[in-house]
Order: C-alpha cells, then structure tokens, then sequence
C-alpha cells in the first residue's frame, strides 16, 4: 500500500518510476542524509532519461558507441586526442570535424560514436545525410515548412552530415545546405564525413562562389581527421 503511495506521489512529481524502485535500499542514518539520498537518485534518473532523449532526438541511422571503434588507421591534428573526443571539447569550443577517407573506413561509425558522446554530456545533436536533409529542406521550403527545421537546428550543439559529396546537388540544393552551415557558424559545431578532397567540392554544388563559401565556415574552426587503410567492409567480406 505505501509503495503505491509513493508510485503515485512520484508520478505527480513527475520523478519517474526509478525513486519507488530504489528507495527501499536506501541506507541512511538520519532523515536528513536520507532525503539528500533520495533527492540525489532522483537528479541521477532525470540525467538519464535526458540524454537517452537526446539520443533518440537526434535520429542516429544506427547506434554505434566509441568504445567498438578502432583507432589505428585514423589521424588526429596535434590538438587533438581520443581523450579529447571523448569529452567532446570540440563541441565546447564550438569546432568542426571533418571525417575525410576512402568509403569503408570508419567515418560514419566514428561520427555517430562520436554524436553518441556528445549526446551524454548533454549536447544535442541532429544527424542527417546530407543529401536526405537537402531532399528534406527542398520540400520543405516547397511547402512553406522549412521553419520547422531551423527552430530544430537553433535549439542544436552539434549537426551532423553524414555521406557529404555522395549526391551533387543543384542550385536550391546547394542554397539550403550553405543556409545550414552558415546558420551554425560560430554558434554550434558540424560533424561531416566524405571521401571527397576540398579540391573537388566544387564537382558536387552548383555554385561555385558558395561552395566557396560553405568551404570557408567549414574550415575556419575545423579540425581533419584522415581516416586511412583499407575498406572495413571489403577486409571482412564473405563475398568470395
């Protein structure tokens, strides 16, 4: 009878189900030491459920975690550690990470690890590939909508742009992406992956004065990490 009390008084305190699952194990030695017990439970269990919300806004394609990722074959800048990483001081610092090697080498897995961690410490994140946000804002600003996703991206820390220079885009295409870069410059950070030298970019947008331009915000705070070595997917092909 009490447990569902406490259930109760717990739902209309919107705490969740965790603190009358717990509480009873509690050792404490006053009311007071209890209480700061409880009241510390209860900030644990919101942190969670925050960031796995995080998770989940941020619609990873697949969920993939940094612990499973291989390093050998990848080139930090001087600056940078897989500590660093990690703890996601690019996103503090509000830099960019460009993802840069050859198809099958990792660069997705690590961006989405990458967005995973970001997201447990409270950053949030968007991903998309690239040409699926293009496709997204096209019909959107078609349909007189697009400010739904800008008010998702202002509320942004980190974007993510998954399979950058796959698709080439036309001239609306290629006006909506440098919106979106532009709109994160400086305020929040981009992840891009692409198997496509800076020197090419001018192969896959319309316009050659904002691929300029796209270039330029991308790279001012931007930080290169060479993924190297050969295609995960073909070294583990059961394809004879």
């Amino acid at each position: 009878m009490q447990k569902e009390i406490i259930q109760k008084l717990c739902r209309q305190l919107r705490l969740g189900s965790h603190i009358s699952e717990v509480y009873s194990e509690i050792e404490a030695s006053s009311n007071e030491d209890f209480l700061i017990k409880i009241l510390n439970e209860a900030v644990r269990s919101r942190e969670i459920e925050r960031r796995n919300r995080y998770i989940q806004q941020a619609k990873f394609d697949l969920i993939k975690g940094i612990d499973t990722f291989d390093f050998s074959n990848i080139t930090l800048p001087d600056t940078v550690t897989i500590d660093s990483l990690c703890s996601c001081e690019f996103a503090s610092k509000k830099q960019n990470l460009i993802l840069y090697g050859r198809p099958g080498t990792g660069k997705t897995h690590l961006a989405i690890a990458i967005g995973m961690q970001a997201c447990k410490r409270d950053y949030r994140v968007i991903y998309f590939k690239t040409s699926r946000l293009v496709n997204l804002l096209a019909q959107s600003k078609a349909n007189k909508t697009e400010n739904k996703f800008w008010k998702r991206l202002e509320k942004a820390d980190v974007l993510i742009l998954d399979e950058w220079g796959y698709i080439p885009f036309e001239r609306v295409g290629t006006q909506l992406l440098f919106e979106a870069i532009s709109d994160c410059y400086e305020k929040r950070s981009v992840i891009i992956t692409t198997n496509l030298p800076f020197d090419e970019w001018n192969t896959i947008f319309y316009d050659q004065k904002l691929t300029t331009a796209i270039l330029d915000r991308l790279v001012h705070h931007g930080l290169l990490l060479m993924h190297e070595g050969q295609s995960y997917r073909l070294q583990h092909s059961k394809m004879q």
